[in-house]
């Protein structure tokens, strides 16, 4: 019975720190999200086309349109490219994404290995080298990174 009583009294310690504790954090209105990140360079490098619709682009757009950053640029990167150049559907969400102000660039490296990069050129992306600018991006205080 007494182990019982201990299991139960530390089961209760336990819930009652985490739905009142590191758990629960409260919403943040957009305009303190755009204070905390007010940029941000999203990298691409997945092949994987599930992952550029469900999650990629998705955030991208949201980011954008709902003013979770300020600006965001989308690098596509690697397999990403060869990706892009021939899936319509990606495509038609390339172009969504630059009518809300995303802004899209390519690693010309990569996609000049692909064969693609005059595709990517076609739908409104950047091409051109980009290992400095992400350098220079992870540097800055005022961007953040993330890649997929």
């Amino acid at each position: 019975m007494k182990t019982l009583s201990i299991i139960l009294i530390s089961f209760a310690i336990a819930m009652a720190f985490f739905a009142g504790g590191m758990y629960s954090q409260p919403a943040l209105a957009a305009e303190e999200v755009q204070d905390q990140a007010p940029k941000l360079a999203i990298v691409w490098t997945s092949g994987d086309r599930d992952v550029a619709l469900k999650m990629v682009f998705m955030y991208a757009m949201n980011a954008k349109r709902r003013d979770w950053a300020q600006e965001v640029e989308l690098i596509v990167w690697g397999p990403s490219a060869k990706l892009l150049s021939h899936d319509e559907e990606l495509q038609e969400q390339v172009a969504a994404m630059q009518e809300v102000g995303v802004v899209f660039k390519a690693c010309k490296a990569c996609s000049d290995s692909y064969g693609v990069s005059e595709q990517l050129q076609e739908l409104g992306v950047n091409v051109k080298y980009m290992g400095v600018e992400l350098t220079e991006f992870i540097a800055a205080d005022d961007w953040n990174v993330i890649t997929f």
